[in-house]
């Protein structure tokens, strides 16, 4: 494959037939909509979506040290009970964001970690670093699987018809099982603010767990969803994109995730740093920004407190739920209170605007 060339997943030829508009999402070949960005939305919210989510990256770590090696990369405190997760942080040796992350456990000494397609690379060769300290194998297994999220207050009930103990599972938590004889896991989080599943097994199985839901569907409202609705509806949910929202240069706090830095559990990469940087003070905040007059707001729009430039969007759209342009960014003004009166400048003209506590109220 040259430079030039997109990635396409398991379920490509699939997803086109389907009706997906494929776009180069970080180098793969994935859909940006199907029917429509909003209806895909609202199909979610309200009944039932699917997305090919298989560009994410998955990595087994066995070994004797497999959870002390998990506890070590990741801010937040993964327990070793069978079954659970935890959506988490992954940082530098200066306190910056290398990815954001779930990891489960499957077994004392076996954890399976989803990472982002974008960083999939970056992530494997620092988690193969931090390694060298540990008992522990690493399998990128990436490759081999293929995904899909299933998502919707309707979700449960299809994946049920499908997967049984599946609905046993609580949120974050994960179970193996197998599909048509092959092994796969199924895990209960989700990016949408919606309950909802994602389905991982050969790319063999998931073309054939497609064709099962969309047979089971119809009388869940079941559509096929793409990137746009993905976008809308997590940031809408207040979940963050990485490479948009987070990166290397920013900090849990500074991303207004200091909830999954858990410093009390000991020793991790990058906690001395981002200790540090906290302590020096936090010089720009991500917020959440809601438009109070008519707009659509894109990234790189300017955010105005008082006539005076604070940040810029680095996520923003049309909010379907809301009917109201939407969006986060990082002020420089880090004391901000939901409420407070902005202004996003959009196409030369300045919207009127407000901090926001919450966009949308998750249902799980």
């Amino acid at each position: 494959m040259n430079s030039t060339e997109l990635r396409r997943t398991p379920l490509f030829d699939t997803i086109v037939k389907a009706g997906g508009r494929m776009v180069d999402f970080h180098g793969w070949e994935l859909p940006v909509q199907f029917q429509g960005i909003i209806q895909e939305h609202t199909a979610v919210r309200n009944a039932c979506g699917v997305f090919d989510v298989s560009h994410m990256g998955q990595v087994f770590v066995t070994g004797p040290d497999a959870h002390n090696f998990v506890q070590y990369i990741n801010t937040n405190n993964v327990k070793p009970e069978i079954g659970k997760g935890a959506y988490s942080h992954i940082l530098n040796d200066e306190g910056g964001i290398i990815d954001d992350a779930i990891s489960f456990c499957l077994a004392p000494e076996k954890f399976f970690i989803v990472i982002n397609a974008g960083t999939r690379a970056k992530d494997v060769a620092w988690f193969k670093k931090q390694a060298a300290k540990f008992n522990v194998k690493l399998e990128d297994a990436s490759d081999r699987f293929a995904m899909l999220a299933v998502q919707g207050p309707k979700a449960p009930a299809l994946v049920g018809e499908i997967f049984p103990d599946a609905l046993k599972l609580a949120r974050f938590c994960i179970m193996e099982t197998t599909y048509n004889g092959e092994y796969a896991v199924v895990t209960r989080t989700g990016y949408t603010g919606e309950d909802g599943f994602e389905i991982a097994s050969s790319g063999k199985a998931m073309n054939a767990v497609w064709e099962e839901l969309f047979k089971r569907g119809g009388k869940y409202g079941l559509v096929p969803c793409g990137l746009g609705s993905r976008d809308t509806l997590r940031l809408e949910a207040g979940y963050l994109l990485y490479g948009e929202d987070a990166d290397e240069t920013r900090t849990s706090y500074e991303a207004n995730c200091g909830w999954v830095v858990k410093t009390k559990k000991g020793d991790f990469a990058g906690r001395d740093a981002i200790l540090r940087r906290k302590e020096e003070g936090l010089k720009a905040r991500l917020t959440p920004i809601k438009l109070t007059g008519r707009g659509v707001p894109r990234h790189g729009c300017p955010v105005y407190k008082d006539g005076v430039k604070i940040g810029e969007f680095t996520s923003a759209t049309f909010s379907p739920s809301l009917n109201a342009g939407i969006g986060v960014g990082y002020l420089s003004l880090t004391d901000l209170k939901p409420g407070d009166k902005l202004e996003v400048e959009i196409h030369g003209r300045r919207i009127p605007a407000e901090v926001a506590e919450k966009f949308y109220q998750n249902k799980v």
